[in-house]
């Protein structure tokens, strides 16, 4: 007959291991959700890839402005009202994604967000960030559509101010203010214009990378690795299994000593 505290411990054991194999299921079929989010991530940058560009302008309607499509607009740079988006990084080196609207309607000020490109950041002391190019008059802009300026994790102040928090636009010197993150509700608070609700990444046009300006234009996008996922999924499984198996073996010794006469 078994002994109370050989009892105990292996109910314990058996608890402990009934909680592994269900911790490790639920990794498992989080993975599998995983890999699903990612299937319909690649399935709307594939179809918004596969959609006819679109001409961009203020009447565009909003079912029009498709994740990954892509635009093309026509419009005014407003400098003033450049912002630098901060630790974005290229390649593995420290930069700014500069983002400037462009204005496509004057009589309602409706203007669309374009993302610019990258500019690495000044490291070597007393190096600078280079003026920024600021070509005038009509501009010719083509790029792909995403839905909001990709975030960063951001720490909050001890006030409770976002660090990111954007100023009122312009600023007195006319300098483009350095920000993390920038909501498009945000910029427009700021600056008073109706903006579209979409990005534009620019991949083409007046400041193109074969154009005048030095920007980079190589836009990342999200992972679409599903398989990688299935296959952490496999191994959460895996897991789960080898816990059951061990505690189907615990309790079948602890019921054979049960089950053997005393000596």
């Amino acid at each position: 007959m078994a002994k109370p505290h050989s009892t105990s411990r292996t109910l314990i054991t058996l608890a402990l291991l009934g909680v592994l194999a269900v911790a490790c299921a639920m990794m498992g079929n989080w993975q599998l959700r995983r890999a699903a989010e990612r299937d319909a991530i690649m399935q709307t940058i594939e179809a918004g890839r596969k959609a006819a560009p679109l001409k961009l302008d203020a009447a565009t309607p909003d079912g029009e402005l498709v994740q990954w499509r892509q635009a093309a607009t026509h419009g005014v740079w407003l400098h003033d009202f450049t912002v630098l988006l901060d630790n974005r990084n290229f390649k593995g080196k420290p930069g700014f994604w500069v983002a400037t609207p462009l204005l496509i309607d004057p009589a309602t000020r409706t203007a669309v967000l374009v993302l610019r490109g990258w500019l690495p950041r000044p490291i070597l002391p007393g190096e600078s960030l280079p003026p920024l190019p600021r070509p005038e008059g009509m501009q010719q802009v083509q790029g792909q559509i995403v839905s909001h300026v990709p975030r960063m994790f951001e720490l909050w102040s001890l006030s409770g101010k976002a660090a990111s928090a954007l100023p009122k636009l312009p600023l007195p010197d006319k300098t483009p203010p350095r920000v993390q993150n920038l909501p498009l509700q945000d910029l427009a608070s700021a600056t008073g214009l109706k903006l579209l609700p979409a990005v534009l990444e620019q991949t083409g046009g007046a400041g193109s990378a074969g154009g005048a300006e030095p920007f980079v234009q190589e836009w990342p996008q999200p992972s679409t690795d599903s398989d990688q996922n299935r296959g952490y999924a496999l191994q959460w499984f895996g897991f789960a299994c080898i816990a059951a198996v061990a505690a189907l073996v615990v309790a079948w010794r602890a019921l054979r000593r049960r089950t053997q006469p005393a000596r």
